[in-house]
């Protein structure tokens, strides 16, 4: 037996299970082949997100423990307390500011509403013709990449990494691509859409985003702006949608998201699709277009049927755990989410409820 757990995966949720199941005493040893995948494609937004109870549960637990981890973080995680505005163009929208304020209050979570003019004053460069909007103070950035790795060299106990490609699991064993096996007393896959490979039973689907980044320019956006109509432009289950997020880098840069799209694997940039999402942009954001983009690229996020990911043991594989299925919120969630695998998978006392996240809500009943 070469670990405990053996964790398949190295992306922002693998690395934070492999920091918890470590700080949990457990011998973990990590396999990844570097192929790239959504940790190094995303935003970064560290975000509370209310669509649903258990998504405001995972989304808050994990932004106290990123502010637990942030002091600690080294400079090349780049960690950003920037707070959210939720922009409201019309007062129908302001109506679901106030609602969002009173759900996200009604969890600890600090947030104030800002009128036209405290809007206006927050972030000159937005267009002069919103409401107002819904500033959630807690919320951050991250460069998930840099964050990933730290998470792997810093826990307490030395998690070991290998850079190997997994082709088969088979029960608490994994073999690479050389036919070589490592085994283990249970296996984590982590690993976003890379683990329909192994378990082609699960229901996940490639949702495709695009993303953009600015030159630098300093002191252009303060705080992370999103339309109050990103909620159910992300949450769409078919078909593509586009929705204004532009995040300000410590760089001065400005990374404008964002797009998705269900049924494609291609991961070119697609100019019609790039074209409309900053079109939105420029509604909300008009001086982008004085600003000059150098780079675009895409991502694929591993999105469930209902936008929960899942957490916890697979139901008919034996030895097989599973963190997958967290589409967009991967990066904010990835704390407690390995708390909560690391409490299961240890025995300890749970977080917070299990069952929202359990892959047995997919299992058909006679």
């Amino acid at each position: 037996m070469n670990a405990d757990v053996i964790v398949i995966g190295a992306g922002i949720i693998g690395s934070a299970c492999a920091h918890e199941l470590a700080r949990a005493g457990l011998d973990v040893l990590v396999l990844d082949a570097r192929l790239g995948g959504a940790t190094n494609a995303g935003m970064g937004h560290l975000v509370v997100m209310d669509d649903n109870p258990a998504e405001l549960t995972l989304s808050h637990e994990s932004l106290k423990l990123w502010h637990d981890w942030a002091p600690r973080m080294n400079a090349d995680c780049a960690f950003t307390s920037c707070g959210t505005l939720w922009l409201a163009s019309n007062d129908a929208e302001m109506a679901a500011a106030e609602e969002k304020k009173v759900r996200l209050q009604a969890h600890g979570v600090s947030c104030e509403l800002l009128n036209a003019a405290a809007l206006a004053a927050a972030e000159p460069m937005l267009h002069s013709s919103l409401a107002g909007a819904l500033k959630v103070n807690g919320d951050s950035v991250v460069y998930a990449p840099s964050a990933a790795r730290w998470l792997l060299t810093q826990a307490p106990r030395a998690i070991a990494f290998e850079q190997a490609e997994v082709t088969a699991i088979d029960g608490a064993r994994v073999r690479l691509a050389d036919g070589s096996w490592r085994s283990a007393g249970a296996v984590l896959l982590a690993a976003g859409m890379q683990a329909t490979r192994f378990c082609p039973e699960l229901p996940l689907r490639p949702k495709k985003g695009h993303l953009a980044i600015t030159d630098r320019y300093p002191g252009t956006v303060h705080h992370q702006l999103v339309e109050l109509g990103y909620i159910s432009s992300a949450h769409h289950s078919d078909g593509t949608s586009v929705a204004f997020n532009v995040q300000p880098r410590p760089t001065g840069q400005l990374l404008i998201g964002s797009s998705r799209q269900f049924d494609t694997i291609d991961p070119a940039v697609e100019p019609a699709m790039l074209g409309r999402m900053l079109r939105r942009a420029l509604d909300y954001l008009p001086a982008l277009a004085d600003l000059n983009t150098i780079r675009t690229w895409t991502g694929f996020r591993s999105a469930t049927p209902d936008s929960i990911p899942i957490i916890g043991r697979h139901p008919q594989r034996d030895g097989l755990w599973l963190a997958v299925g967290h589409e967009g919120l991967g990066v904010t969630t990835a704390p407690a989410t390995a708390r909560l695998l690391a409490a299961q998978m240890t025995g300890a006392a749970l977080p917070f409820d299990a069952e929202p996240y359990s892959a047995h809500r997919f299992q058909k009943t006679p």
